[in-house]
């Protein structure tokens, strides 16, 4: 039990930073392109009780790493309004970027931090439990950061993917493609849960996100091995 308890608090800790600073960063990137919608409501805080959601940050990612499932989740979405924008369909794309960007930026952050701190954690052998439980966090923390990073980039909605897709396409073509927004809950279930379920060949998880979220994690452990070496 404490050991599940351990590895459930060196998930959670990371991963609600992760969000919190995702969502952030769509509404900092917002307010500086001319929407002050999240700033209007409160949400450029980095309380995370201000954008936890109960069930996407706590309850299903806790529920997928006890179940061995890639793990993933989500907050409450920090609001953007796309025709307070300056320059709607350009700066959209941006603000979806910016959160993706920012979960890369705090991947090598903590990148630099672990290969700071990794010679005294190997001097030390195992260590305290403080000094493991802070090595686990930082680690977990680039896991999640990359691939938060890189399944929000999927193209489709509603995830920023899908809003980047969205300012490349046709005018007219844009506009129907904006309209499967509408649709983003079930085509989440679908895309992860029930076609994995039915095809698991087509898990987009594992065999879409999986591989480059290992390969660019492996990069960032290569920079931390470096500075480790420094």
């Amino acid at each position: 039990m404490n050991d599940t308890i351990y590895q459930a608090a060196a998930l959670i800790v990371p991963l609600v930073i992760a969000i919190v600073f995702h969502e952030v960063a769509h509404g900092w990137t917002a307010r500086a392109l001319g929407d002050p919608t999240a700033a209007e409501l409160g949400r450029l805080s980095l309380n995370p009780i201000r954008h936890v959601d109960p069930f996407g940050t706590l309850i299903l990612p806790g529920m997928l790493m006890l179940a061995g499932w890639p793990v993933f989740g989500w907050a409450k979405p920090v609001p953007v309004i796309k025709s307070r924008l300056r320059n709607p369909r350009r700066d959209m794309m941006i603000v979806a970027a910016a959160g993706p960007g920012s979960n890369l930026i705090m991947a090598a952050i903590a990148a630099v931090v672990v290969g700071l701190l990794l010679p005294g954690v190997q001097g030390a052998g195992q260590g305290g439990l403080l000094q493991n439980f802070l090595f686990a966090n930082l680690l977990m923390f680039i896991s999640i950061n990359v691939f938060l990073a890189l399944f929000n980039l999927l193209p489709i909605p509603p995830f920023d993917g899908g809003h980047i897709v969205e300012g490349l396409l046709p005018p007219a073509v844009a506009r129907r493609y904006a309209g499967l927004h509408s649709k983003a809950l079930l085509i989440m279930i679908l895309l992860l849960v029930v076609v994995p379920l039915a095809f698991p060949s087509l898990n987009v998880v594992r065999w879409l996100v999986g591989p480059p979220v290992e390969w660019l994690t492996g990069r960032y452990m290569e920079l931390a091995a470096a500075i480790a070496g420094a």
